[in-house]
């Protein structure tokens, strides 16, 4: 396929340098490290690549791409989407209907891309053959690594006796490459150090104390208003404490951390995305990797213990030479080698108005890929029975047998009560509000 066709389907003129580089690195057949930062553009680094080695006459799989977290292999999956390739794709992640990928396996797709622990299961119980695949990807190795996933990651690269290019990224260097991904004198392309829209990033301390600290927490909130904002927390259970306050007040949040299960942590991003609320609450699990739209503000409600996890933090925002800003709520006894003495402190005096209401609501609609449903049946499906304007529509997301979308907080309770008995595809509908 012509990569200028790949560029119009994604809408971009070009690929970014450390793109480039990766391609033409790969272009001789030779392994590859992939070290650029997070919101960089990696996946499009090693996806142009894998694209390349693609080819029409071979029936199995040809190239797998393992991602540390469900989130992470779902977003890779709908880039290669939105490639527009008429290659097929799969995805398997924990969490996920094993019948519906055992289904999915059984015409093998050009392209796997999963969790390691799934991916995995897969293979010892032969649900697809792993001999024709010579392209393979671990993106965001090192924190796989980090999450316990070597054992099965040796046991899915040992099972692959042709592969012919192997692709590694990550965000942070590595003193050492471990044996079992079998890399052999790779190339590397480190972008790290080159900063070719640095971030102009504004750090602000807000003073308090440990009784205040969610007072003080709720009272910067205020100020920011109704910009996009991650709060970080280092703790499960300081997310929830936080979550719970919040919807005391009255303000819409969502909360994302690795207690959840798997439905509710998408959904909260996809709620989050689609401006249903500005606000998500999450642990670290959301500071690398995630499809996440530009966010204004980022709050740390508990700062990290590295400096590496917060710099991660901060690279959700200030993308593509935009400003951001970074709130670092502290008390007067902690002390972190990597804050600068004279990092300006944010004062929080004066009289700040709750933020308004998230203009969107997300909108349940209990069908999906599965029931022969996509966008633009949805969209015809709510203009036509359901008496919205375009206007009134935002984000929509289709998954196997679900689908969200944004809707006019003002139009949807009008909307539910013409949608009550109506049918899509001719399927009777489940509609409701999505919590």
């Amino acid at each position: 396929m012509e990569l200028q066709s790949v560029y119009e389907n994604l809408q971009i003129q070009d690929m970014n340098q450390m793109q480039k580089s990766a391609y033409k690195a790969t272009s001789t057949g030779k392994d590859l490290i992939l070290l650029s930062p997070t919101g960089s553009g990696k996946t499009l680094g090693f996806l142009f690549p894998v694209l390349r080695n693609l080819r029409r006459d071979v029936s199995g799989i040809q190239a797998i791409v393992l991602a540390p977290s469900r989130e992470l292999a779902l977003q890779i999956e709908q880039v290669f989407k939105s490639m527009g390739t008429d290659f097929k794709v799969t995805v398997c992640y924990g969490g996920h209907d094993k019948k519906i990928e055992v289904n999915n396996l059984t015409q093998a797709p050009a392209v796997l891309i999963g969790t390691p622990g799934r991916i995995a299961y897969h293979l010892k119980n032969d649900n697809f053959d792993p001999d024709s695949i010579e392209t393979m990807v671990l993106d965001e190795f090192d924190k796989a690594l980090e999450f316990g996933f070597h054992d099965d990651m040796d046991f899915i690269i040992s099972s692959m006796e042709n592969l012919s290019q192997r692709i590694l990224t990550s965000a942070t260097a590595m003193p050492e490459i471990p044996k079992f991904t079998g890399m052999k004198s790779p190339e590397t392309v480190d972008f790290l150090r080159v900063h070719e829209s640095k971030p102009d990033l504004q750090l602000r301390k807000v003073m308090t104390t440990s009784e205040e600290k969610l007072d003080t927490l709720f009272n910067l909130l205020c100020k920011i208003g109704n910009k996009r904002c991650l709060i970080f927390c280092n703790h499960r259970d300081a997310v929830d404490r936080i979550s719970e306050l919040l919807r005391e007040k009255g303000i819409s949040r969502e909360t994302f951390h690795g207690g959840m299960e798997q439905d509710e942590r998408e959904r909260a991003l996809l709620k989050f995305r689609n401006d249903s609320s500005k606000i998500l609450i999450t642990t670290d699990l959301a500071s690398r990797g995630l499809d996440i739209a530009e966010v204004e503000s980022i709050v740390h409600y508990q700062l990290p213990p590295k400096e590496d996890a917060f710099i991660h933090r901060n690279g959700r925002t200030a993308r593509m030479n935009a400003k951001g800003f970074v709130y670092l709520i502290m008390t007067e006894d902690e002390k972190f080698p990597f804050i600068k003495n004279n990092t300006p402190e944010e004062s929080l005096t004066g009289k700040y108005k709750i933020p308004e209401k998230t203009p969107n609501l997300t909108v349940y609609i209990s069908a999906g890929k599965k029931d022969k449903v996509n966008k633009v049946d949805i969209v015809g499906f709510l203009i036509k029975k359901g008496g919205l304007d375009k206007d009134d529509i935002g984000l929509i997301e289709v998954k196997d047998t679900t689908s969200y979308v944004a809707v006019n907080r003002q139009k949807v309770v009008p909307l539910l009560k013409k949608l009550e008995n109506e049918r899509l595809k001719n399927k009777k509908l489940k509609i409701e509000i999505a919590y």
